[in-house]
């Protein structure tokens, strides 16, 4: 009899906490879900703060391109730097208002209100800058009249400064100098022409600067430079440069003559010193500054 009370004394006990454990989870239950649907209200209410700073964000970028837009159709001076000053203090708002946090709704609210300041202000810059334009439309008619007729005055002078110029060119052209019946010949030791490379001792450059009535006379410096297949040139001194189209190069002779507008025959040597190899070369003719003659010529091993 008393093991069987002892049982249910201990069944009872059982099922009192069995009772709570329930209850208790119950509680947590319920204080888990409380927890859950707090955070996702917090959540949704930061997204909301967020969306809304971004809008404010694209307000202030947007204020900010339209006092930039002013500011390339504006052409007055003193306007354009007050539009430069409230422009900056966009900027600035805009930093400031990247630096708050979206749930400072203090911060935001007086951003917000600086905003609308800022708006205001340009709609008075948006009046006066209507005002300049108007005054600007009615000047751009004067000016376009102005400019008619001084387009008018001016084109008979151009065409006569384009003729002068032909005119010019067509002389200078006339007067440059012009080298022909170009030789390059290669001669031994003993001034024969050489026909293989090893045999070479000289190259007799002959040409004759041709006939011209119309170019300046006197003496005048004759260059020649004498290119290797590759390009490169043949040099005694590196130190042997003239001009040419406003720099100085090399040239591998020179010689001075006295041009009276006749024909006039030169020649100048060349002592071979240097390795050559097979292949194209060239002999570039200048004189006053132009090039005036050009002859190929072929070595073979």
């Amino acid at each position: 009899m008393d093991t069987e009370k002892k049982e249910n004394k201990e069944i009872k006990k059982l099922s009192l906490l069995i009772a709570a454990i329930i209850v208790l989870v119950l509680l947590i239950a319920g204080a888990g879900y409380y927890i859950y649907h707090q955070k996702k209200e917090m959540g949704n209410l930061v997204e909301a703060f967020n969306l809304e700073k971004e809008s404010l964000e694209d307000e202030f970028n947007e204020l900010s391109l339209q006092y930039e837009g002013y500011k390339f159709s504006v052409g007055n001076d003193s306007l354009v730097a007050l539009l430069s000053t409230e422009q900056a203090k966009v900027q600035r708002l805009l930093e400031e208002l990247r630096t708050v946090k979206a749930t400072n709704a203090k911060e935001i609210s007086r951003l917000k209100k600086e905003l609308n300041t800022l708006r205001k202000i340009m709609r008075n810059y948006v009046v006066q800058i209507d005002s300049l334009n108007r005054e600007n439309e009615q000047l751009k008619v004067e000016k376009k009249e102005a400019v008619r007729k001084y387009q008018q005055a001016t084109t008979q002078a151009a065409t006569l400064k384009k003729e002068k110029e032909k005119l010019t060119e067509r002389v200078t052209l006339a007067s440059r100098l012009d080298a022909t019946d170009i030789t390059v010949t290669p001669v031994n030791a003993r001034g024969k022409k050489a026909k293989r490379i090893k045999r070479m001792q000289r190259f007799v450059v002959s040409f004759k600067i041709a006939k011209n009535i119309t170019a300046p006379v006197g003496e005048k410096y004759i260059y020649v430079r004498l290119m290797k297949p590759d390009d490169d040139i043949l040099v005694k001194s590196r130190a042997d440069v003239f001009e040419f189209e406003g720099k100085e190069i090399n040239y591998s002779m020179k010689k001075l003559i006295e041009y009276e507008g006749e024909e006039v025959q030169v020649v100048l040597y060349w002592d071979i010193e240097e390795f050559l190899s097979p292949g194209t070369y060239r002999a570039d003719i200048f004189a006053d500054g132009n090039l005036i003659g050009r002859k190929n010529f072929t070595l073979e091993d």
